[in-house]
This record gives C-alpha cells, structure tokens and sequence, in this order.
C-alpha cells in the first residue's frame, strides 16, 4: 500500500486513488446503458458519458484548460466546501464552459469504456501538477477526493 492510499484510509473519505473506490466505481459505471435517464440536470446519458470522459482527460493532464478569474479569488473556498466534507456534491453546481457537452450522439457502450480506461489511470495518477481551472492547484489527495465526488454525484444523477 503506497503512502497516498495509507493517507486516505486514515482520513476515511473515498478517493479514486483506493483500488477498491475504483472498483467499486467501474462496477457502476458497468450498470449504465442508453436507457438510462436522469434524476435531475439537463443531461441525457450520452452527454454525461462525454463529460465525465472529459472531466477525467482535464485531471490526467490530456486536456488543458485556462484558469477562470472568478477561480482566483473562490477557488480554494469553493474546493473546502466540495471536498471538506464527507457530503454529496450539491446538484446544480455549475460546469465548467469547456465540460459542458451539447451532442448527443455517443456510443454508450464506447464511451463507459474510455471513462473505465481513463478511472484506472488513476492508480497511478499521472499528472501531479494539475491545477483545476477554477479551484487552483491541488494536492494529489484532493484530486483523488474530488474526482471520486464528481465520479459519484453523476451515477447518483443516472440512479446508479
């Protein structure tokens, strides 16, 4: 068990970094298909797929985006209050301009494939120095932390 993963059994909050978070994640993710609708949002499953795909390609360091204004200033408020504690993320937060997906006409079995890809990455993250364009600079445990929410609070939007 490497250090990071010692660290976030002790802090007890589930990250993407803990093999069986992954696990537990992809098996998930695995439930999904082109029926499925969602609780809440504007999203279908096709432009969650897409987003959440691009979410993750923005924290591997595949995708670069520049750092918001607003993100100076809230940034590192706006990250304590989503990582802070142990709490869902809120519905309705908003999405980042260049993560919001329009089209509709994804392969939703292709698509699920790339995020699984993309979530095993994770175990041995691979983009130390990611800096999220509105909350700033992050620590690997944050990232793990926070990818982990935005992971989760989409499948709870798609009941899975």
């Amino acid at each position: 068990m490497t250090n990071i993963e010692q660290k976030i059994k002790k802090e007890k909050m589930k990250s993407v970094l803990d093999k069986s978070t992954r696990d537990e994640l992809i098996a998930r993710i695995k439930t999904l298909n082109e029926s499925s609708n969602a609780l809440w949002g504007k999203m279908n499953i096709d432009q969650m797929l897409k987003h959440c795909v691009l979410w993750e390609e923005m924290i591997a360091g595949k995708k670069k985006f520049k750092r918001k204004f607003l993100g100076y200033l809230f940034g590192r408020i706006a990250l304590k209050g989503m990582i802070g504690n142990e709490n869902d993320l809120k519905h309705g937060i908003p999405t980042l301009p260049e993560l919001k997906v329009k089209e509709t006409s994804t392969d939703v079995e292709s698509e699920k494939l790339k995020w699984i890809t993309l979530i095993n990455e994770n175990a041995n993250f691979p983009n130390p120095d990611f800096i999220h364009p509105f909350c700033g600079k992050m620590t690997i445990e944050q990232i793990g932390y926070l990818a982990y929410k935005h992971t989760d609070h989409h499948l709870r939007q798609f009941n899975s």
